[in-house]
């Protein structure tokens, strides 16, 4: 029995003559990821930095109140 593709399958890989095959560094960039929205990564790092800061004082706030200070 045959196959559809029996008759190419073991043919050579196509080389373009005067078109050069693209690097393996220059396909990947075809297909990395992007930037989709402006400014997503400003806004992640700014609310990153609002929780730090917020967690920050809290921690502050529990210190004084496990720790009541003796007179």
């Amino acid at each position: 029995m045959t196959n559809d593709y029996d008759d190419i399958i073991y043919l050579p890989h196509y080389e373009p003559k005067y078109h050069p095959r693209m690097s393996m560094w220059n396909r990947a960039a075809q297909f990395a990821p992007f930037a989709a929205l402006t400014g997503y990564d400003a806004a992640i790092q700014e609310s990153r930095e609002h929780f730090r800061a917020q967690e920050a004082e809290y921690k502050c706030m529990w210190k004084s109140i496990e720790s009541p200070q003796h007179n």
